[in-house]
């Protein structure tokens, strides 16, 4: 695409290039760039892409996109925020791809992942071809591909957009974090279908309050679109349960389809029986009922497929469908996870890292143990530090035997960060391991026949961030490791 087509875009910039190259790709990491690149100079946190604007041009870029004026020897287009442009740009180049796709965005502080892997069973059953974002991978079809952040920078996500739409995937599915909403990454995603899980505490290390957080979020149902189209309605899926679905209601001027167990909604459960196996319950959906039996456990699983069935009604998915589709999920990796080494007692690996959802998995777990309950969990370093002895409490108030360790310390101290968590336990029983590997391995030595040992945190991660450096640590692999020895 020629540079003066792709500005034809941008109504606020200050430079007119006299020279008119073509753009064959745009680019935000200066090592990314190649010949025929545009580079767009982002200022982030910790590093200013103007300082690399230079080095982009040696390595082929043929125009920037600057917020200042720049000494190279290349066309640079001037605006105000070069991240709001990037993601309008973005949109241009790569053909604004979610106009040919159906797209589903889930938000909310838990359920996210689990609840877009349901929809993308439901969706396979159904013979969709679908593309997934989220915190664990990016899948293109059957392709998976790493991911830094749960919703990627504007950039990336276009492209992928792309990607999917040349491989012909019809529907995509995407986690969107409070983060990428607040940082305006999805701007241009033509979202059809939003999903709100839950609201609980999290994050408030960058929102700084609840209510922040909360405008964050809404922002999705904000923006998912003014216009009446009844070829192509825009539909908000929230949580009846939840207060800040009233909130979120007057956000959006899209269709509402509500889902709940509690209060009155349009998609419910109703009779909700669980075993240490298995969950059943009755579906009462605006097209029948149901009566489901599903391998998840837990009320939280009965939220996420109760989301994820409300998403695909909205996506016109047939009930018999989903209904068979939900049968037969399995479960998603690090949530709730049953990790068997043919060992006399129950442990599962959960990705539970918030005060609400640790209390949620610890709520289940005490249904059906017929035991003593271990529950190790820890907190992450740079992270809320109010949570720190929350989470503590509701271990302490929920298992036998509440064990603190280190979760992604990052560049804290790894004991300041326990000595935080203890504050919140005061008098109750409690240990403490730095070492993750050493509370495990505690936990399995101690268990008897109809325990349960809850490893909480780090669910599907691989790895353990200590100072500067990530290191190997799977607590699936390592738990499996101490139970064979």
């Amino acid at each position: 695409m020629k540079l003066d087509k792709l500005l034809t875009y941008i109504y606020e910039q200050h430079s007119e290039p006299v020279e008119n190259p073509t753009i064959t790709s745009i680019e935000m990491d200066h090592r990314e760039v190649k010949r025929g690149s545009l580079f767009i100079c982002i200022e982030g946190y910790t590093v200013d892409g103007h300082q690399f604007a230079a080095e982009a041009v040696e390595k082929g870029a043929v125009a920037i996109l600057a917020e200042k004026q720049i000494d190279v020897n290349v066309p640079v287009v001037i605006v105000k925020d070069t991240k709001r442009t990037m993601a309008l740009l973005a949109d241009a180049f790569y053909g604004q791809p979610t106009h040919n796709l159906h797209l589903i965005g889930v938000t909310g502080t838990n359920g996210k992942t689990t609840t877009t892997h349901i929809i993308e069973k439901i969706l396979n059953m159904a013979n969709k071809k679908t593309g997934l974002i989220g915190t664990m991978y990016m899948k293109i079809g059957n392709d998976i591909k790493n991911v830094k952040n749960t919703t990627p920078e504007s950039l990336t996500l276009q492209k992928t957009f792309r990607e999917m739409v040349d491989n012909d995937v019809s529907h995509a599915i995407m986690e969107v974090s409070s983060h990428a909403l607040h940082l305006g990454r999805i701007h241009g995603c033509d979202f059809d279908v939003a999903v709100f899980t839950n609201l609980t505490q999290d994050h408030l290390d960058y929102h700084k309050t609840m209510e922040a957080y909360k405008y964050a979020k809404g922002l999705l149902f904000a923006q998912l679109g003014n216009r009446f189209d009844h070829k192509q309605p825009k539909i908000a899926v929230l949580n009846s349960d939840e207060e800040a679905s009233l909130d979120f209601k007057k956000m959006t001027s899209a269709s509402l389809l509500t889902y709940g167990i509690d209060n009155v909604a349009d998609v419910m459960a109703r009779n909700i029986k669980m075993t240490a196996k298995g969950t059943t319950f009755e579906l009462l959906t605006p097209v029948g009922n149901k009566q489901i039996t599903m391998k998840m456990v837990g009320k939280f699983s009965v939220y996420n497929v109760l989301a994820a069935v409300s998403a695909c009604l909205a996506s016109n998915i047939d009930l018999e469908t989903i209904v068979k589709a939900v049968e037969e999920i399995e479960g998603v990796r690090g949530r709730f996870e049953l990790v068997d080494g043919n060992q006399d007692y129950s442990v599962i690996v959960d990705y539970a890292h918030t005060p609400d959802s640790l209390e949620n998995v610890l709520s289940t777990i005490k249904q059906f143990a017929e035991g003593d309950i271990y529950c190790i969990v820890g907190c992450g370093g740079d992270r809320d530090k109010t949570k720190r002895p929350i989470m503590a409490r509701i271990a302490a108030d929920n298992s036998d035997y509440p064990i603190f360790t280190s979760d992604n310390p990052r560049s804290e101290d790894p004991q300041v960060i326990l000595h935080d968590m203890e504050a919140g336990v005061v008098g109750k029983q409690f240990k403490s391991i730095i070492n993750r590997e050493e509370a495990i391995i505690y936990a399995v030595e101690h268990a008897k026949k109809g325990d349960v040992i809850l490893i909480a945190g780090k669910g599907h991660e691989t790895y353990q961030i200590i100072g500067d450096n990530t290191y190997d640590f799977d607590d699936k692999e390592v738990v499996l490791q101490a139970i064979r020895k």
